[in-house]
């Protein structure tokens, strides 16, 4: 591959059907930016949602999705200081959020919405939106972590504090789902994995899971949890889906526990009674991902703590479509682009 030229997916409207591979010019790296040629690209649903015109209507094309790249730095702008040539780097999501409190309009600055996403050869990080990839992990694993990890981090190592033997409740098996049940158990916590699959399930108690529900052949899977836990109720639950689900996340929450609401699978607006939460005094907190800070902790704790994502399935980069496409069956864990 010449290095003058650089492929990317662009999008020149909404649907896979107008989702296409071009060719264009190496982007140059401003003083304060990095060039870094992209290794593997990892997908979120969200990426769909961008994809179908879901998410952001009024995106503007040509346009490039997803936001998770690992690449290695090639070239970097004559201000940069924090990083060199040859490091492999991941990209901070929220360009614009270092550490502390969120910017006063968040997701100005994120890549793969409003900034150019990952699909490409070349793509550019801004020296301060960059951290290094843990060296635990290869370009396949480490592509995983921006945004899934990330978020699971954020919703239980930042935005609270773990207290081992407390019980959490984790809705699904996908990305961030699976990365949460690996902190739990790192974290000495009781994780309840609720999936549609007793093969899922099986294979979530060998990552470590205390228990599992499946949900479809218990469609009152909040009462489940409450039999598990003796009836005092979960002090944690990832909410992933959105809706009338949220009235069942609820329902399974111990006193003083805790919502966490990530994901938007079945709807994009949340239903629940208010009194529940005012009698038990529920603390509900809304993820969006985290801070490049975060990031560069959670990253030192995947490296001390071992943990490795769990790959779903790999593409290559002329695969984008059908890698797409894999999304909507449900995968164990992540899918993965390679662009090498």
């Amino acid at each position: 591959m010449s290095t003058q030229i650089n492929r990317s997916w662009q999008m020149s409207g909404f649907g896979l059907s107008r989702l296409s591979q071009v060719e264009g010019k190496v982007p140059e790296p401003g003083p304060h930016d990095l060039l870094v040629r992209t290794k593997a690209v990892s997908l979120n649903y969200k990426d769909k949602m961008i994809v179908d015109g879901v998410l952001i209507p009024d995106l503007a094309f040509p346009f490039v999705p997803t936001s998770d790249a690992v690449g290695e730095v090639v070239a970097v702008g004559s201000a940069v200081s924090r990083f060199q040539v040859g490091q492999r780097v991941l990209g901070q999501v929220i360009a614009d959020w270092p550490d502390g409190d969120a910017p006063p309009v968040l997701h100005k600055h994120t890549l793969g919405s409003s900034l150019s996403g990952m699909l490409s050869d070349h793509v550019i990080f801004g020296e301060d939106a960059a951290v290094l990839a843990p060296q635990s992990l290869g370009d396949i694993e480490a592509a995983t972590l921006p945004i899934a990890a990330l978020t699971a981090w954020f919703a239980m190592a930042e935005a609270t504090r773990p207290v081992p033997g407390q019980t959490i409740l984790i809705q699904g098996t996908g990305g961030v789902s699976l990365f949460a049940l690996q902190f739990a158990t790192a974290f000495g916590l009781r994780a309840v994995v609720a999936s549609s699959s007793d093969e899922k399930l099986e294979r979530a108690r060998k990552l470590g899971a205390w228990q599992g529900i499946n949900y479809r052949t218990q469609p009152a899977w909040d009462e489940a949890a409450r039999v598990l836990t003796n009836g005092l109720g979960v002090n944690h639950v990832l909410e992933m889906v959105g809706g009338e689900n949220a009235r069942r996340s609820l329902n399974a929450l111990a006193a003083d526990g805790r919502l966490s609401i990530i994901g938007v699978l079945g709807a994009m607006e949340l239903t629940f009674p208010i009194m529940p939460f005012m009698r038990n005094r529920i603390t509900v907190q809304g993820l969006s991902v985290g801070h490049r800070r975060a990031f560069e902790r959670m990253n030192q704790a995947i490296e001390a703590l071992a943990i490795k994502p769990v790959i779903d399935k790999v593409f290559g980069f002329d695969e984008v479509p059908q890698a797409l496409q894999h999304l909507e069956k449900g995968p164990f864990g992540k899918i993965v682009i390679t662009t090498t």
